[in-house]
């Protein structure tokens, strides 16, 4: 299973032969035919657990966040985890423990940054529509920088500093008007996209903030969307502002660092994307001369390969000259990116069974023909009450599930030092209706 026919979108590594040991790896791994996470046994864990459940490895997670880390020693820089890709509390602590601030896109996300241990000047905070509320909240706490989307929100943030007697730290967003060549619905650096002030009028915006008494200029932001795979997009977007940042020198306005957001992608379909090296040898010398720190907004880059969607089969429905269909006890009401994105996702047997492979389709339970996680997917002989992985769901797949059809959220697991544990409990129909009359 995870692999496509001839033709399709991408390749996939075979399945494990039967009763066979592969080499060690990294994370999720086939141990005697039996799909692993660092060693244990993902079969024990949705027994314990039941299923849907989510599975995440601490050491994945670690490995990641330090490869960047290490990527951009040369220079001054900070992490700032993207907490929109997994916010789960145990992620965003086990982030804080790493050294990582983090990157909020809510006051909700806020909340919880705070929870998790990260104290204000850890914290950016980002978003298009921030409300009154969260402006206010953000600008008393003193966050590291205020990310801003529009004239009209700095305008209401030199308010709020007046009020509180303080300068506020804002950066401005700008958007470059580079197409960052992932999925249009991922893709935020384009003119007719909704982020960011268009470049050409982030100059005299700079000289109107560093003019008000309730802000203090401190950064630039440029995030030109999510899953990039090609460089080159990246690299431009950071020549625009590196050159920004010297117009802002000549006119006296000293900000402190240039954020250069998130968005390097990973290999869902087992194809080659860029390393953290690479990512790190194609921008670094574009910054070379700066006096100013960076800040990354890395997510889906450390969250994305470190987890994985348990799913049982709970039927099988094949009828001559039609389609195999092949039903799983989750849905786009855990993982919504296939319905959302048409986004392709690995899915692998957790236990290797001997015989010839079929073609078919893996869908969810819900009545949406979107439910579906794959098609024309090359599979091992499946049985009803089978356990499948679906790989790298750690970013932009517990934070997207939902309840529709009155379905209750999945628990979460950490694996880490060999050991495991749930670090959000399964919803229960009780905690489903709590809020209602």
């Amino acid at each position: 299973m995870g692999r496509l026919r001839p033709g399709g979108l991408a390749a996939d590594r075979a399945r494990p032969p039967v009763g066979r040991q592969r080499p060690p790896v990294t994370s999720f791994s086939y141990q005697q035919a039996e799909l692993t996470c660092d060693g244990v046994p993902l079969q024990s864990i949705a027994e314990a657990t039941g299923t849907p459940v989510y599975v995440y490895s601490a050491a994945a997670i670690a490995s990641a966040y330090r490869a960047l880390d290490r990527a951009w020693a040369s220079h001054p820089h900070a992490l700032h985890y993207a907490l929109k890709a997994n916010s789960t509390l145990a992620i965003a602590r086990l982030l804080r423990s790493l050294g990582s601030g983090v990157d909020a896109n809510s006051g909700g996300e806020i909340e919880v940054a705070l929870r998790a241990g990260f104290i204000p000047r850890d914290i950016v905070f980002t978003g298009v529509g921030k409300t009154r509320e969260e402006l206010e909240r953000a600008a008393a706490l003193g966050v590291r920088a205020i990310n801003v989307e529009s004239p009209g929100e700095l305008g209401r943030l030199d308010e709020i500093g007046r009020a509180l007697g303080t300068r506020v730290r804002v950066a401005l967003r700008v958007n470059p008007d580079v197409d960052a060549r992932s999925h249009p619905k991922i893709s935020t650096g384009r003119r007719f996209d909704k982020f960011g002030i268009p470049i050409e009028f982030a100059r005299p915006l700079f000289r109107e903030a560093a003019r008000r008494t309730g802000l203090e200029p401190a950064g630039i932001h440029v995030h030109i969307g999510s899953q990039i795979v090609d460089l080159a997009p990246l690299v431009r977007a950071a020549e625009a502002v590196v050159a920004l940042s010297r117009d802002l020198d000549e006119d006296g306005i000293l900000i402190e660092h240039l954020d250069l957001g998130g968005g390097l992608g990973i290999s869902y379909d087992g194809g080659a994307v860029p390393t953290p090296d690479d990512y790190g040898s194609a921008l670094l010398p574009v910054l070379r001369g700066s006096r100013l720190q960076i800040l990354l907004e890395p997510g889906r880059v450390i969250a994305g390969p470190a987890g994985v969607l348990l799913a049982r089969v709970v039927d099988i429905k094949e009828y001559e000259g039609g389609t195999q269909f092949v039903v799983l006890d989750a849905g786009m009401t855990e993982l919504l990116r296939p319905a959302l994105y048409g986004a392709f996702h690995r899915i692998d047997p957790v236990v290797g069974r001997a015989g010839e492979d079929v073609v078919g389709e893996i869908v969810g339970p819900l009545c949406e023909t979107s439910d579906t996680f794959g098609k024309d997917r090359v599979m091992p002989p499946l049985e009803v009450g089978d356990l499948v992985a679906i790989r790298d769901a750690g970013a932009y797949g517990m934070v997207m599930a939902s309840t529709y059809n009155r379905r209750l959220l999945p628990p979460e697991v950490l694996v880490e030092d060999g050991r495991w544990r749930v670090i959000r409990r399964r919803q229960t129909i009780e905690d489903l209706v709590a809020l209602e009359e």
